[in-house]
């Protein structure tokens, strides 16, 4: 019965209009009282500790990594880099999308923040060169969608807060993954633009190409460093994040100088506005993982799905689907705050790696950043480039279900996802 009274409250407050944060502790208040222990310490209380929490410091710094990054030229030297490589091959700008994905994954956490910038440098090149736009887009929101699996990632530093978790663990299991990602949707736009008219760019010149790598060289350090500083030990992910934006604070103000001193305080309130954002989500959503053990509702689902308790890929793909059908109603913050506590007591169980499935369960949200009706990546890139979402769905789907055939695929190769951590 604890189980409907949340999910019920949750959807309903949800469904009347209220920010998802507030919904979290409405929701929380009514288990509350259904439970007989109303009382208002309670909330401040769990408010206060679920983000009172170190490695979450992570998070504003890395926000604030993305908007130098991006106000510093490293992004656009990134898109650049890649035209000069790809771009001269059928439908490269297709694939300049998901180089500079990638590469920006590696750089920032925010997939809205990286499909953005995409979007506003790709979008009109696309049109200019005949693409169907509506695949585009497609394209550069799939692409956007790597930002969170590929490290550094604030979803799998929600991940490993909320369930407790190893983070740069998490950051080495992402990238293989990550990677498969862009792989597979340019396999999809390859087999959907082989009979499409459109301009080829011309072929860059061996010095030419080499010039804008060297252009590019700052910004394609960073995620060497990062990950190689998390893997050597020299800093903890919390430590990389601070690393990350003081990397590209120097770059943006005294390398390419396209950041200003004036420029310092609107990047700062923005990356603070974000933050806030997130943050007061994770605060809200304490309340609600309290009473979660409290009433014991991990139990209570493990009971649910007891039969597939005796096979471990079975019962991970059964949590496959049911995340992804919560993510099609979901934001991706809102979903792993919530899931995260449920889920945890269940993963250890039924013996599945809390890691391993991380990975998964991040990359199942993100897909979940595509699909509608919610879809906040597809309504960014829709905003950027002036069509309508359901030009944006039609043109997503082929892209969208090759990174969901691979999510299911590593479900069956779990050893594809561990395989790096023996690196450390």
């Amino acid at each position: 019965m604890t189980v409907f009274i949340f999910i019920g409250s949750l959807l309903g407050l949800m469904a009347l209009g209220m920010p998802v944060a507030f919904a979290l502790i409405g929701c929380g208040i009514t288990m509350m009282y259904f439970m007989g222990m109303t009382d208002p310490q309670i909330v401040i209380q769990n408010m206060w500790d679920g983000a009172n929490s170190f490695p979450l410091l992570a998070v504003p710094f890395f926000m604030l990594a993305g908007e130098f990054m991006n106000a510093g030229g490293m992004t656009r030297r990134i898109i650049t880099m890649a035209m000069a490589w790809v771009g001269h091959i059928r439908g490269g700008l297709g694939y300049v999308a998901v180089v500079a994905a990638v590469i920006m994954a590696s750089l920032s956490g925010s997939a809205v923040a990286d499909t953005a910038a995409l979007a506003s440098v790709l979008v009109p090149m696309m049109r200019k060169a005949r693409y169907d736009i509506n695949r585009s887009c497609g394209l550069i929101s799939c692409g956007g969608i790597i930002a969170p699996v590929i490290p550094p990632s604030i979803g799998l530093i929600l991940y490993g807060v909320t369930g407790g978790v190893s983070i740069t663990k998490l950051f080495i299991a992402g990238i293989v993954p990550g990677v498969l990602m862009g792989l597979s949707i340019m396999l999809a736009w390859h087999w959907c633009t082989q009979h499409d008219d459109m301009t080829v760019e011309p072929k860059k010149s061996l010095p030419e190409r080499w010039a804008e790598t060297k252009d590019a060289a700052w910004a394609l350090v960073l995620p060497v460093v990062i990950v190689g500083g998390l893997k050597i030990g020299w800093f903890t992910p919390t430590e990389a994040a601070v690393v990350a934006a003081a990397y590209s604070l120097f770059a943006g103000l005294f390398i390419f100088r396209e950041i200003k001193p004036k420029d310092l305080f609107r990047l700062f309130l923005r990356g603070a506005e974000t933050t806030g954002v997130i943050m007061f989500l994770v605060s809200a959503a304490g309340v609600s993982a309290w009473l979660i053990t409290a009433a014991d509702i991990p139990s209570q689902l493990a009971d649910m799905v007891s039969p597939f308790m005796g096979n471990t890929m079975l019962m991970t793909f059964v949590l496959m689907v049911l995340v992804l059908i919560v993510g099609t109603a979901l934001d991706m913050t809102p979903t792993i705050l919530i899931m995260t506590p449920v889920l945890m007591p269940v993963l250890k169980q039924a013996g599945i790696d809390p890691i391993y499935f991380g990975v998964l369960f991040i990359m199942n949200n993100a897909i979940g950043l595509v699909t509608p009706p919610v879809g906040t990546v597809l309504n960014v890139v829709c905003g950027v480039a002036r069509i309508p979402m359901s030009g944006a769905i039609r043109g997503v789907v082929p892209f969208m279900i090759a990174q969901t055939i691979v999510m299911f695929l590593l479900v069956v190769f779990p050893q594809i996802v561990m395989g790096p951590l023996k690196w450390m």
